[in-house]
């Protein structure tokens, strides 16, 4: 009988690399604690850098600075350096510069030192410190194929290179290098130093897992939950947020409630109060999803915030005027069916009611972002939960209010 032959070092650590990108940090931390402290610096290495320090972060002191230990040397300082940067910043996805050198290095010694450095890491562009280790030149590599082997780097070098900062915001940075597209962004302190490198995918990446993540977060999903998760946090995730919004929809009941006398007359406005409140929510889910992107993008520009509103405004008024024309005969053929004197009266109230109800819509949509941002919560955390409690109040208390004023 055949001995199963163990798994290679190097296939535990992509195992292991593969179970902690579909986890949480927390649960990654659990997942990797009965690991060596070699097995779990390879399977950091496996993931994206902003992960790996995130996951690095749940150990405890003394269990991190082992880990940080079974690193290459270079490495271990950069994440140690990176641990000292907010969650959102650009610092937290810094790799190692490796390829740096003097500006009196002649190309001939650049491109002998490449030959090794790239045995063991990936290289994109070499780049040119002074005396003081300040970030002076970038070199490409087909300048360095071009150029004669005696010149020194400081004559072919790209002087004023474009840096981020690691205490820069992501979202900030997005919209730094959103028309530049380069493979490698340099990130210097205050002084100019080079502290470390990111490359364009991994701000990208970081992108996407942000965009991702912003469907859950609109309707209370913690961004750390994944399909992994164990029941019972994802329940302690998820709940605090299912009871915010049963007290929001009891502001919608009161509402409701306030008019029964209204409803109590007029029956067949209870068959027309989802109606108005489907559509007015949608419109204004519309005009969230729009006012996220642009803040994700950074397409929203300080002081544009006024024309946005307007806009959405706008659409809500163009929008419920016309669905409000369908709801209106709607309205008008239900009550001409059940003999209402009122019909008429009725389908005027439905078209009024759907145009403010969409206007509020449209406006909440758009102000409630904006509004989190100026609080500093992320813009997206329970948006769709406070939108969908305007939308309600909005569509049903316009459609009853104007009910008990016009319809006798």
């Amino acid at each position: 009988m055949s001995v199963p032959t163990p798994q290679s070092d190097d296939e535990e650590a992509r195992r292991l690399s593969d179970e902690v990108t579909r986890r949480s940090a927390r649960e990654s931390m659990s997942l990797l604690s009965p690991e060596a402290d070699a097995e779990v610096a390879d399977t950091l290495q496996g993931v994206r850098t902003a992960v790996a320090i995130d996951i690095l972060e749940q150990f405890d002191e003394e269990r991190r600075a082992k880990v940080l230990a079974a690193l290459p040397a270079d490495l271990a300082r950069q994440w140690a350096l990176n641990m000292m940067f907010d969650a959102e910043a650009v610092g937290r996805l810094m790799e190692p510069p490796r390829a740096v050198f003097l500006p009196e290095r002649t190309v001939a010694e650049a491109v002998e030192a490449l030959r090794e450095i790239t045995r063991h890491s990936f290289v994109t562009y070499a780049f040119v410190e002074d005396a003081e280790e300040r970030l002076i030149g970038v070199i490409t590599f087909r300048d360095l194929l071009l150029s004669e082997p005696t010149r020194p780097l400081g004559e072919i070098m790209l002087r004023d290179p474009f840096t981020l900062t690691p205490d820069m915001y992501l979202r900030d940075a997005w919209k730094a290098v959103l028309n530049r597209h380069f493979p490698v962004y340099p990130v210097c302190d205050a002084e100019g130093r080079l502290v470390g490198l990111v490359r364009g995918s991994s701000l990208f990446e970081e992108q996407a897992v942000e965009i991702s993540a912003q469907a859950g977060t609109m309707v209370g999903v913690d961004k750390e939950e994944r399909l992994a998760t164990p029941w019972r946090r994802s329940l302690k995730f998820r709940h605090p947020w299912l009871q915010l919004n049963l007290v929001t929809a009891f502001l919608a009941a009161a509402v409701v409630g306030a008019f029964q006398g209204t409803i109590d007359r007029l029956v067949i406005l209870a068959m027309f109060l989802p109606v108005l409140a489907g559509q007015s929510g949608n419109t204004g889910c519309q005009a969230l999803a729009v006012a996220l992107r642009g803040l994700t993008l950074g397409e929203l520009r300080p002081g544009r915030e006024r024309a946005l509103v307007i806009k959405e405004g706008l659409l809500g008024l163009l929008n419920g005027s016309l669905v409000g024309v369908s709801a209106g005969l709607g309205m008008f053929f239900v009550a001409r069916a059940q003999h209402n004197p009122s019909a008429v009266t009725l389908a005027v109230v439905v078209w009024a009611a759907m145009i403010g109800s969409c206007v509020i819509s449209g406006v909440a949509g758009a102000l409630i972002p904006l509004a989190l941002r100026r609080a500093g919560a992320d813009p997206a955390t329970a948006s769709s939960i406070f939108l969908t409690t305007a939308t309600d109040v909005a569509s049903m208390g316009m459609l009853l209010t104007l009910a008990t004023i016009f319809v006798r």
